[in-house]
């Protein structure tokens, strides 16, 4: 009895182990595997060079960053995994309590040297640190990349416009004899997983990820995996914020013609509208790219609403010297109505009889009756008096 109590305390305390125990530090060491071990970090890991490494790749779209039209710019942040086969490491996990995947500092082992075609800076997110590897020798690295790409942009029916961004994956020195280089999911599944993933996508509407594998025709050639893009842009704010104020200014233009052109309310009125348009266009020319071979329909739309706001300050303009014109016209006539008018009363009152000699006759005649008698003489005198009470002629007394 006190036998059995001793080696019950012995389990206890743990002087007996009631099971193994295994580390992750005995694999690396059944693996020889150091920081310092040329045979996994210098060359390709396989003991047949004639035998090309098989890479797979898997990409999912997290985020949409930003699209700089103007510089053509794609900057997504996307999940990048690759898979490949090392066939210098293996162990049976039953070995090492059932261990049968390890995560080791990346720089230990080797890895293909993928870079993505439109890449324009530096991956501006840090690289995974660490890599997994499992019993079988099949190593996996997983990295989170915020990628500054090229993308050609097709702005023509901007802001309704679709954008098709690809990213192409291919080894920068390794041909399709070291390196054979395919996608792990078809365009369905990386869609999907996208849309899981998906956190923020800007002012873009994500529709779908499409991906192409392009196989060398030789082996001197590189293999190529594209990811293509597509994205919608969402145009409600555009439409708010652009279009219609610029067909507003037009309305507002048309309004003017109720404004009478007598003073110059009309015009200054229609020159701050078409200012307004010319703002409205300068901020267009900062979004829009210069590099792009077709007029982009929103610049003819700014276009003609702009010739037509221009149409009508020209008219305004030309209604306005028109008028101006007839007024200056009409004084003028008015003026030489009231000079041929007095021209003409002086004439009345003025007769020429000889070359330096004018008499001034009256302007009416008197009548006698020679049935009293009177000669003419003797009426002068009554004539003179008449005249100097300046009495009625008989033509004014008819009158």
């Amino acid at each position: 009895m006190m036998l059995n109590g001793f080696f019950f305390l012995l389990f206890l305390t743990g002087g007996v182990d009631s099971e193994r125990h295994c580390s992750y530090q005995d694999v690396l060491s059944h693996l020889n595997l150091t920081k310092n071990k040329e045979l996994y970090s210098m060359t390709r890991p396989v003991k047949n060079y004639k035998r090309p490494t098989l890479i797979s790749l898997e990409v999912l779209l997290y985020a949409i960053l930003d699209v700089v039209e103007k510089d053509q710019k794609f900057i997504p942040y996307v999940w990048t995994v690759m898979r490949w086969h090392n066939e210098y490491i293996s162990w049976d996990p039953n070995q090492f309590c059932g261990i049968n995947s390890i995560s080791i500092p990346s720089g230990i082992l080797w890895k293909p040297d993928l870079t993505i075609e439109e890449m324009t800076e530096k991956d501006k997110a840090p690289a995974s640190p660490y890599l997994t590897i499992n019993h079988k020798g099949d190593v996996e690295v997983q990295n989170y990349q915020v990628l500054v790409s090229s993308c050609r942009m097709h702005i023509y029916k901007f802001p309704f416009d679709i954008q098709r961004c690809n990213l192409s994956f291919k080894s920068v020195i390794h041909t399709a004899r070291d390196i054979r280089l395919l996608a792990s999911d078809n365009s369905s599944e990386a869609t999907e997983w996208s849309r899981e993933v998906m956190r923020t996508q800007y002012e873009w509407l994500f529709i779908k990820m499409t991906v192409t594998s392009k196989n060398a025709s030789d082996i001197l050639g590189q293999d190529m995996v594209i990811y293509t893009i597509t994205m919608k842009r969402r145009s409600i704010l555009y439409i708010v914020n652009f279009l219609i104020p610029v067909l507003l200014f037009l309305c507002l233009d048309l309004s003017s013609f109720l404004i009478s052109d007598n003073g110059g309310e009309k015009l200054s009125f229609k020159v701050t509208v078409l200012l307004a348009v010319t703002v409205l266009q300068l901020i267009l020319n900062e979004i829009l790219p210069a590099s792009s071979n077709r007029i982009p329909l929103i610049a003819l739309y700014c276009i003609g609403i702009f010739g037509l706001m221009l149409l009508s300050l020209l008219e305004t303009i030309l209604v306005m010297h028109l008028m101006e014109k007839d007024s200056k016209a009409s004084k003028d006539l008015e003026a030489d109505k009231g000079r041929s008018q007095g021209g003409n009363k002086r004439g009345k009152a003025n007769i020429q009889n000889s070359p330096g000699e004018v008499h001034e006759w009256t302007q009416c005649a008197c009548v006698y009756d020679d049935s009293t008698g009177e000669t003419p003489s003797e009426l002068l005198p009554v004539a003179k008096e008449q005249t100097d009470r300046r009495v009625p002629c008989l033509g004014e007394a008819l009158g």
